[in-house]
């Protein structure tokens, strides 16, 4: 076989038409050895003999798109210095674009003989490891270009490639559970129909199933252990491993862009999946451990945790760093990706022991012409100490906002003294973001997510179910700030069946109403239950996959979801750029009158007394005619007068119009009971009208200019 001396540059294997360039980092080896594997597990092993700054490189002629590979590096087994190269095993190429296969729990993939973790085990991994594969970078895109929704535009729709399609009856049994299942028609046409501006995938960089998973019959569902920051996985995919998962992720999103749809990737760059110093060598460790991953300072035989995971990545290092901004661009460049939530992404922000706003990831995602441009969605905290920073991260990210989450619960739970917090988190956290100059839009509003109850289940349980995980219900959050309303799980009670379908249109209405970005958890429109299981992280199978077969309740919830997406599409001051003038910290009135807030008898709220009423009901109005925000062609934003009544008591309330407006008659345009107003029914200022526990209406009413001075 001819072998070239190949460049350095770019990492990875790269096909040119005519062959394959092959590169590695790794500042620690003594020898780098490519390994071709054939169809029957086969090695051609070629030795690596040009270096230059650290990266072995070589160029295959005739090498095509299919060829499996992997390497084996030698180096100083010296764990007690940071070093654990061992030649046996077989690694996966951290810039592999394509993999095949999945491990297998076996002696062979661990650096020690079980029982000695000292040791130093000379079994072969290979046949019991993922293997790299070469691809074919060339797609045709046709006229594919990004939705590019503004942030506040945007609803986003968190979702799981199979948990959103596995039971999908219009999708072909064959693609179900995979890239191709989510470019279906019927599963695009649900999303077109929802209103929502993009999808935000869990996890689909190549991740690790793992062993104690499997051998209690369960498995990695849902992806947070990645150990290829370049490769679509290939469990998701419907057409194989050997480079084709690449062309049907690139086929969904070209769909999905098609609908007007965003794509944004959940990606996991603080850690991998070869765990703490017990874990498989896979990659990264048999690489360069050292130059990886954070070591303890005095003994680098054990890991730095802020993930939980067992390890986190070494950010201070230019190699990591340039192993996470290539995966980024490459998504974005190559795969035509539209943005990103970073997981755990405190961890990325620590250079040293402290989360740093000023770290050299920020600065160099800042500076990146690409990254830059597309979508960023932190999650603000980690394990670590001081790993909560919600708040905290630089102007260009947006973020979870845990705090919303948590307010908009205790809300509407009834937890008492929150309707303050709950003011401004419904317009928009200004207390979190203002002082750094940042706008409403730096908000990820949500209220469930993939980790946590379901909706449906925040309101039919009181506490975690997680038997199925076979953790003795250890596991997940034990506090979640939920209600069962009266009895735990499903119940044949209609009293409480039609509160628990009100209530979680009253999560929805708010979140969708408030001021920010709002993120739908997926099945959270229609009543998905995951039967009070709060952590389905290990859960491939109906307990965590969306159940298409909806009754009449889920078909009511799914067409209220729609229509209040509709609402806030139609209607910028729902959608505002700017905070407001005044909010719950600043008053019950602001001086531009954008928006004024009315105790439930109509009197503005002027008092701290006012803030902390037990019965938890107000009234806020926001002024279509105060809007400080222009559209696309500069002109300034004009809409509708609103009202939203929010009744967060258990019991009724008299609710009364205020005056002061320049409006004489209100329509109700949402109210989450699905009965108090009759469509198109009028309510005249000064009117007072009983509002049923826990309840919010949305009143609607056209300026009139000049009214308020006759």
């Amino acid at each position: 076989m001819d072998v070239w001396p190949g460049r350095a540059y770019p990492l990875g294997a790269t096909f040119d038409g005519r062959g394959v360039n092959f590169a590695l980092f790794s500042e620690h080896a003594t020898s780098v050895t490519l390994c071709l594997i054939g169809e029957r597990g086969r090695e051609v092993r070629i030795p690596m003999l040009e270096v230059d700054a650290h990266v072995w490189h070589c160029y295959i002629p005739n090498c095509q798109p299919g060829q499996r590979y992997g390497y084996r590096v030698e180096g100083p087994h010296d764990p007690a210095n940071g070093h654990r190269f061992n030649s046996n095993k077989l690694l996966l190429d951290p810039y592999a674009k394509a993999v095949s296969g999945q491990i297998r729990n076996h002696q062979g993939l661990f650096g020690y003989d079980f029982g000695d973790p000292t040791s130093y085990n000379e079994d072969d991994s290979s046949g019991h490891t993922m293997l790299s594969v070469v691809v074919n970078p060339f797609f045709d895109w046709g006229y594919d270009r990004p939705p590019r929704h503004a942030y506040a535009d945007s609803v986003i729709y968190e979702a799981h490639v199979r948990g959103l399609t596995m039971n999908h009856p219009e999708v072909p049994p064959e693609i179900r559970g995979t890239y191709a299942g989510v470019a279906h028609p019927a599963v695009v046409d649900h999303l077109t129909k929802l209103g929502v501006t993009a999808i935000e995938l869990l996890p689909v960089h190549q991740f690790v199933d793992d062993p104690h998973l499997q051998d209690k019959g369960l498995s990695n569902y849902w992806g947070y252990n990645t150990i290829g920051f370049l490769a679509p996985h290939n469990g998701y995919s419907a057409y194989g491993h050997r480079g084709q998962q690449v062309t049907e992720f690139k086929s969904m999103v070209k769909t999905l862009h098609e609908a007007d749809i965003e794509v944004i990737l959940d990606v996991v760059y603080n850690h991998t999946a070869e765990g703490n110093h017990m874990g498989p060598t896979l990659s990264f460790r048999g690489i360069d451990n050292a130059s990886y991953y954070r070591l303890v300072d005095f003994d680098k035989a054990h890991y730095y945790d802020t993930t939980g995971t067992g390890n986190s990545l070494l950010m201070r290092n230019p190699h990591v760093l340039q192993l996470i901004m290539d995966s980024l661009r490459y998504w974005v460049t190559d795969m035509h990706v539209d943005g990103f939530r970073f997981d755990l992404a405190a961890t990325l922000a620590r250079q040293f022991h402290e989360v740093d706003k000023l770290s050299a990831f920020f600065d160099i995602v800042q500076q990146d012409p690409v990254i830059s441009q597309v979508k960023l969605i932190a999650e603000p905290w980690d394990l670590g100490d001081g790993g909560y920073q919600v708040g905290n991260f630089p102007p260009l990210w947006t973020e979870w906002n845990g705090k919303y989450r948590d307010t908009v619960r205790d809300f509407w739970r009834g937890a008492p003294s929150t309707m303050a917090e709950f003011g401004s988190r419904l317009t928009g956290s200004s207390d979190l973001y203002e002082h750094s100059g940042r706008r409403p839009i730096a908000s990820i509003n949500f209220v469930t997510a993939h980790d946590g109850f379901t909706l449906r289940d925040l309101v039919s349980y009181n506490s975690k179910h997680n038997e199925a995980n076979g953790e003795g219900g250890r596991d997940g959050e034990s506090h979640n700030r939920s209600y069962n309303h009266g009895t735990e799980g499903p119940t044949d009670d209609p009293e409480i069946n039609a509160l628990r379908l009100r209530q979680q249109k009253n999560f929805l209405a708010t979140l969708l109403l408030s001021q920010g970005v709002p993120m739908i958890a997926h099945g959270d429109e229609m009543g998905r239950t995951q039967h009070g299981n709060n952590n389905v992280y290990c859960q491939d199978n109906e307990l965590a996959w969306m159940d298409w077969d909806l009754v009449p309740e889920q078909l009511e919830l799914l067409d209220f979801t729609s229509r209040v997406i509709k609402l806030r599409r139609e209607h910028p001051v729902f959608r505002r750029r700017r905070f407001f003038a005044g909010d719950a910290d600043h008053g019950g009135q602001s001086d531009l009158g954008d928006i004024v807030w009315y105790n439930e008898d109509g009197a503005v709220m002027e008092s701290e007394d006012d803030w902390d009423r037990p019965d938890q009901a107000f009234t806020v109005f926001l002024n279509g005619e105060a809007i400080p925000d222009r559209d696309e062609m500069g002109r300034i934003l004009q809409d509708d007068h609103f009202l939203l009544l929010f009744n967060g008591h258990h019991e009724p309330v008299p609710f009364t119009i205020p005056d002061g407006i320049d409006a004489t008659s209100w329509t109700a345009v949402v109210d989450t009971t699905g009965s108090l107003a009759e469509p198109g029914a009028p309510w005249a200022t000064g009117s007072t009208h009983e509002v049923p526990g826990r309840t919010v209406i949305v009143l609607q009413a056209t300026p009139q200019p000049g009214l308020l001075q006759a």
